[in-house]
């Protein structure tokens, strides 16, 4: 074994280096390019003109019974809306009055081009046994995701003739008026005013604070106009903006202040404005690339789950990561050039005129002095109990995620303001829950002697099954036929999910009705796709471990560190877990946060997984590069964690809070998707930069000393030395 040498290969710092270095000389120009990319991904957008689609099938039976349908009764292929007429006191939706509007409104319903069939409920029958709720289905021609707004529209025109008959009209099912996610301006402008709040606390001077938010915003706004655009060519589900919004401006924010921070460290230490900025470039922005490349290749990752919408939605975040990587090495550096010493401009507070100064000149020439030196102290000297302390506060926030139950958000997930909710609480009450989560089977009866029997004898066999309700014919022809199976059970209950289970199974059925049976509808496509999707964590887990070890060992040529790394990183993923579930699924402040309890979205685990990984693993670099720098120059384990630790405490607090309260402000959209994504992440985020990284990783480093950085003497052969942290590049400008 033997401990760290130093290599003179020319490492990545020194490209950076010299990339920081023409940025800033060439500064009108990079400037000029990164505004007419701004300029154009705009307007190609706004020419393109797409929308968003949320559409989250999976490969499965469901999706196989919607594609026989399309081939077969294509009438009956598209997506589903459930039209609720409801009468008020003491009347009934059989009244004359009260008909004859339900009647009028679903005649109407057929005016749009996108409707295939609507289903009257006094045809029907669906009309709840005390008379005062009706059902009408209106089938579209095309999949739920691709019907249009305008259509949407037309069914709330078409409903005015029973709400002016004093009928209560709600929608719900696969689409309906207001189910599609507008991407709200708000949360952004949130996250980059506190995100700006933060970083003048932490600079003390306005343009060394504006200088982050308006890199986040160019590169935020290339990404959000690009994704935008793809729409036009490939189906996007609507909380893949939100997801790039999220990661695109903290993720920018970070890495320029990571930059910035380091650029007025040189600065205060009188090194010139141009030699500063390349040196930033060269050292912090080093970690800065292999930060963002983990997040990148997290996110690209999710491709190996084999899920469309999950492996768009992870090129897209990723996409959003890596602008925000090339705004921070090029474009920063380029507009230092402009601003030049103007980051060191202190603000003057009333009451303490020249403390942001001082604090500053503390941290860049006296850094044992910082908030952040003295916390590393007392890391290090109580490294054992606050070892045994964290592992515990991160085990006891974990422990709800053993309770986790996925699926995907239906009605009553919704806000109790929205239609879908009030939607499916009148179904509910009037019919009951099964109601809300029919089952539709497409029968396949080309080969049977007598379709008609072969169908009769199959819906008596359900019948009989003790968790159906009742089952209805639908549609026939083509060799197809459609029954409707009511369960007994609500969509998301588990003996909704068995009984979907013992129709699959039951191949007896099949066999003497000479028949196929698919089981398909949304409930049991909600079904599929969270099947799917857990069984597919266990592998991504393993893939996003592997990715871990390779990646952070090529880094620190250390095997602890990514062993270190991987386990923090498991332990915020699994408390972030258990926060969600208390929050979304206990319902524990749920009215504080305006949740409506329910399942865990089923993609919810694996993008969490994907994005604090990637995130986890920028805190790990950016943390240990430093108290690696300070160990190459000393050779003294200990030490360099107090010091490495102290010289990036301060800036990493920054970063991981202005990532927090970006994540926090999410929190604040009506989209329960989007609302558990955002929540999950700032937990997350917030534990593993505190807890994992600022407190665990220290204190293990502490226990094992210079053992942490033994390594076999193959690494020095096989493995090459990035040299991220900077020191050959500081050491050759005598810095």
């Amino acid at each position: 074994m033997t401990t760290i040498k130093s290599h003179e290969n020319v490492g990545m710092s020194t490209y950076l280096y010299r990339t920081g270095r023409w940025a800033f000389l060439r500064r009108r120009y990079v400037l000029g390019f990164w505004v007419v990319v701004a300029i154009g991904m705009v307007a190609f957008s706004v020419v393109a003109g797409g929308k968003t689609v949320d559409d989250y099938t999976v490969p499965g039976q469901s999706k196989e019974a919607a594609e026989l349908l399309k081939e077969r009764l294509p009438a009956y292929s598209g997506g589903q809306t459930l039209v609720v007429f409801a009468a008020k006191g003491p009347h009934r939706v059989t009244d004359g009055q009260h008909r004859a509007a339900i009647e009028d409104s679903v005649r109407n319903l057929m005016g749009s081009q996108q409707v295939a069939v609507v289903a009257d409920p006094f045809q029907t029958k669906a009309i709840s046994p005390d008379g005062r709720v009706a059902l009408a289905s209106v089938h579209w021609k095309v999949a739920a995701g691709r019907v249009d707004g305008a259509a949407l529209n037309g069914l709330k025109d078409a409903a005015k003739l029973a709400i002016k008959a004093g009928l209560q009209v709600e929608f719900g099912g696969e689409v309906y008026p207001g189910s599609r996610l507008e991407v709200s301006e708000t949360p952004e402008i949130i996250g980059i005013a506190i995100g700006f709040i933060i970083l003048l606390v932490t600079f003390g001077a306005l343009v060394a604070a504006g200088l982050p938010i308006l890199t986040a915003i160019i590169g935020v706004l290339i990404s959000l106009m690009g994704i935008t655009a793809q729409t036009t060519v490939t189906d996007i589900a609507s909380p893949t903006i939100s997801l790039a919004l999220m990661l695109g401006l903290a993720c920018g924010i970070d890495y320029a202040l990571f930059i910035l921070s380091r650029y007025r460290t040189y600065l205060m230490q009188n090194i010139e404005a141009e030699e500063a900025a390349s040196l930033a470039v060269g050292t912090a922005g080093s970690s800065v690339v292999f930060a963002a490349l983990t997040v990148i290749v997290a996110l690209c990752g999710l491709a190996v789950v084999g899920v469309s919408f999950l492996t768009v939605m992870g090129l897209c975040a990723a996409a959003a990561v890596l602008v925000a990587l090339l705004v921070a090495i090029t474009l920063l550096p380029a507009l230092l050039g402009f601003a030049g010493d103007k980051v060191t401009k202190f603000l003057t507070p009333i009451f303490h005129p020249d403390r942001p100064e001082r604090v500053a000149l503390i941290a860049a020439t006296e850094p044992h002095r910082t908030m952040g030196a003295a916390w590393a102290r007392f890391v290090v000297r109580f490294r054992i109990p606050l070892l045994i302390l964290g592992i515990a506060v991160m085990a006891v926030i974990a422990l709800p995620a053993s309770q986790m139950t996925l699926g995907l958000p239906s009605g009553k997930d919704q806000p109790a303001g929205n239609t879908a909710h009030k939607a499916y609480d009148l179904v509910e009450r009037s019919f009951g829950a099964g109601f809300n989560g029919p089952l539709v089977l497409v029968v396949d009866n080309s080969r049977a002697g007598d379709p008609r029997q072969a169908v009769g004898a199959i819906a008596a066999t359900l019948q009989r099954d003790p968790g159906v309700a009742a089952v209805s014919p639908g549609p026939s022809g083509n060799g197809v036929a459609v029954l409707q199976v009511i369960p007994k059970t609500g969509p998301d209950a588990s003996a909704t999910s068995d009984l979907v289970h013992r129709i699959r199974d039951n191949h007896d059925i099949e066999n003497s009705s000479h028949t196929a049976i698919l089981v398909g509808g949304l409930t049991a496509q909600n079904m599929d796709t969270s099947d799917r999707l857990a069984d597919a964590l266990p592998m991504f887990s393993v893939v996003v471990a592997g990715l871990a070890l390779i990646l952070l060992t090529i880094a620190f040529r250390a095997v602890a560190v990514p062993i270190t790394s991987i386990i923090g990183f498991m332990l915020s993923v699994l408390a972030a877990f258990g926060a969600q579930v208390a929050v979304f699924q206990w319902g524990w402040l749920a009215d504080l946060l305006k949740v409506t309890p329910g399942q865990t979205v089923s993609f919810l685990p694996i993008i969490v997984l994907a994005v604090i990984f990637g995130l986890s693993s920028d805190y790990e670099v950016f943390v240990v590069s430093r108290i690696k720098e300070v160990f190459t120059k000393t050779d003294e384990a200990v030490g360099a964690v107090e010091r490495g630790t102290g010289l990036s405490a301060r800036v990493v607090t920054a970063a991981a809070l202005v990532m927090f309260f970006v994540f926090v402000a999410f929190i604040s959209t009506t989209d329960p998707v989007v609302k558990a994504i955002a929540f999950s992440l700032a937990v997350g985020v917030f534990l593993d930069a505190f807890v994992v990284r600022l407190t665990l990783v220290p204190a293990i480093m502490a226990v094992t000393g210079n053992k942490f950085w033994s390594r076999s003497k193959w690494f020095d052969r096989y493995v090459p030395d990035l040299d991220i942290e900077g020191e050959r590049l500081e050491r050759r400008h005598a810095v």
